[in-house]
């Protein structure tokens, strides 16, 4: 089994740009193919398949896993327990609950805040306002580090509405003083490298077609 592109893509990424291989609906042998070439962290949206990933890997000792799915908050605990970052806080009723859990649980959890600039009900986050109304509250929340902002872009954009959206995202992240920004997917992450991005989430891209 060969994964032709992980390499070619990560060979074209600037040094400052890190490559989050979501391996979501892929199998654990294309994970620990991928990792055996140089890639450690990769992302997982439902908990209970990361699991048995996770378990099915537990030899593979450099692994990170990022948690980038919508929290339900009954599946808080697990995320905490076995995810070194978080992509998808969109409310500060969220990382309140995470923050509790990680300091029962004496971690300390990676997060970005995922936010909401366009119109998009299918899409969820913080609005520019909200966020910036509850910064103070967000920053004191314990156990949790907050790196940056994410945000997903509706589809259908053309690069150069792509790039206006996520170069909101960057100047928004500056702003508030937040070194990270995860953005841009396998149809706009070039446009989000261009933009500011220190993040960008691959899946088909280099894996190849996810299964049915």
């Amino acid at each position: 089994m060969e994964i032709s592109n992980y390499l070619e893509i990560k060979n074209k990424l600037p040094a400052d740009v890190n490559l989050l291989a979501v391996s979501k609906g892929f199998e654990s042998q294309k994970i620990k193919i991928i990792n055996s070439q140089g890639q450690n962290h990769f992302g997982e949206s439902r908990s209970q398949e990361a699991l048995e990933k996770q378990l099915e890997l537990k030899d593979s000792k450099n692994i990170k896993w990022h948690f980038i799915g919508r929290i339900q908050s009954n599946k808080i605990r697990k995320i905490v327990q076995n995810f070194d970052y978080i992509h998808s806080v969109d409310s500060y009723e969220k990382l309140l609950k995470i923050s509790n859990v990680a300091f029962q649980e004496k971690k300390i959890i990676q997060i970005m805040l995922q936010v909401k600039l366009s119109d998009d009900l299918a899409k969820a986050g913080f609005d520019y306002e909200a966020l910036l109304e509850k910064w103070l509250d967000l920053k004191k929340c314990k156990n949790v580090k907050i790196n940056g902002l994410m945000t997903i872009n509706p589809k259908g954009l053309s690069s150069k509405e792509n790039f206006i959206l996520f170069k909101k995202c960057r100047n928004l992240a500056d702003s508030l003083k937040l070194p990270d920004c995860s953005m841009g997917m396998s149809g706009d992450w070039e446009q989000a490298v261009e933009a500011g991005a220190t993040w960008i989430r691959l899946g088909s891209l280099i894996f190849g077609d996810r299964p049915c």
